[in-house]
């Protein structure tokens, strides 16, 4: 058996031990051959790895040691598939690796959709307020740009406890209003 093989099945074990519930929707065809923890579980062992092909962790794993193994292309639709379970799994990773943290880091990087020179004639999100890019400084750089503006709190151990994304030209400081609802009774550390 592989390491890829050993390290899947460790991670499907504590995958497990999370008692998550899969929302089973009702479908059409023949009966699945991975559960969504399992497809879940071989994606993590892809990027633990690191594999970032899609078509990198087939050529790597022996088909033979994991008896209900889906066929790569299977794999790759189904891996993206199960967002609301993935972020699930990765909240109660988190709080399971958190649990006696008491301080965290909180940062904001830029991201940019468009060079700011082009930023009149984009029409990416545009249809709804809520969802309209807006113009950011990003400091770091020295620079104007075009965008919304990623959000992460994580712990001194690297584990994100949370990330979100606002407009660009939301401050930091803004974003301490929503934090201070996820974490208390902990030090936080940021820039300015």
């Amino acid at each position: 058996m592989s390491n890829r093989t050993i390290n899947h099945f460790k991670i499907l074990e504590v995958i497990s031990s999370l008692n998550i519930e899969s929302q089973a929707r009702p479908r059409v065809g023949r009966p699945k051959k991975m559960s969504d923890l399992e497809v879940i579980s071989l994606s993590l062992t892809a990027k633990y790895m690191p594999i970032d092909s899609e078509n990198g962790l087939f050529e790597r794993i022996d088909d033979t040691s994991i008896e209900n193994l889906l066929e790569r292309s299977q794999f790759n639709k189904r891996r993206k598939a199960p967002f609301g379970l993935n972020e699930i799994v990765r909240q109660k990773l988190a709080l399971r690796f958190l649990k006696f943290e008491d301080c965290y880091l909180i940062d904001s990087m830029p991201l940019e959709i468009c060079k700011f020179a082009r930023h009149l004639r984009i029409k990416i999100c545009k249809k709804d307020f809520s969802t309209l890019p807006a113009k950011g400084y990003c400091a770091s750089q020295g620079s104007w740009y075009y965008g919304y503006k990623l959000h992460g709190v994580c712990s001194l151990s690297g584990v994100f406890h949370s990330l979100d994304i606002t407009k660009a030209n939301v401050h930091d400081i803004h974003m301490l209003k929503d934090v201070k609802h996820q974490i208390g009774d902990c030090m936080l550390l940021g820039d300015k």
